[in-house]
């Protein structure tokens, strides 16, 4: 988030003018009275809302695998993070993609603390998106910054754009991955990382 921003007595960003306006247009659009009671400050919670929403915009993914270690007792297999949850909105329709992820990986000569796949995930997950896009984003900056030997990750997640509008479909569940390095190379390994996160 942009600390120059600027911010009201009790901490809050204060949203322009130009985009509250946008969304009481939208609202009238969508046909609704934006002077009724519950209506009058929609435009700035949902300004600040998407403000968290894309904070992703802000951040550096790459910057959460910057601190390594390498004294990890001659530990040499398989590294998963399970059913990581996480939240996104799909650039088509601005709606939400619910689900989670599953980041793997082998280690080359170090490793990287577990909660820095959590945050990858969530630098990239707090954009616009696509499920595809998002895969491939998390799993090709693990593959270049931490530098392992291999790297899966694969996502389930549910899309607002298919379960609310649409074709009105519910408990679709979308499955993507991306495999690199041996996990894409050699079939045992890429069947041992697919076992653990339990497929």
């Amino acid at each position: 988030m942009d600390e120059a921003e600027e911010r009201d007595e009790q901490g809050k960003i204060i949203v322009p003018a130009e985009v509250a306006d946008a969304i009481r247009t939208l609202i009238r659009w969508s046909g609704d009275d934006t002077s009724r009671e519950g209506l009058i400050d929609t435009p700035n919670r949902v300004a600040r809302a998407w403000r968290e929403y894309c904070q992703g915009y802000a951040e550096d993914p790459a910057y959460h695998l910057s601190r390594i270690f390498h004294e990890v007792g001659g530990y040499d297999n398989i590294v998963l993070l399970k059913d990581i949850p996480f939240q996104s909105h799909c650039e088509h329709h601005m709606a939400p993609i619910i689900g989670k992820a599953h980041i793997a990986y082998l280690p080359g000569e170090y490793v990287v603390g577990i909660s820095k796949l959590a945050r990858v995930l969530h630098a990239y997950a707090r954009r616009l998106q696509v499920q595809e896009r998002l895969t491939a984003e998390v799993a090709d900056c693990i593959w270049t910054h931490l530098k392992p030997q291999g790297v899966a990750v694969v996502i389930e997640a549910t899309h607002g754009c298919m379960t609310g509008r649409g074709v009105r479909t519910p408990d679709v569940i979308m499955k993507t991955s991306r495999m690199l390095g041996v996990f894409r190379d050699d079939e045992k390994s890429r069947e041992e990382v697919l076992q653990l996160m339990g497929f």
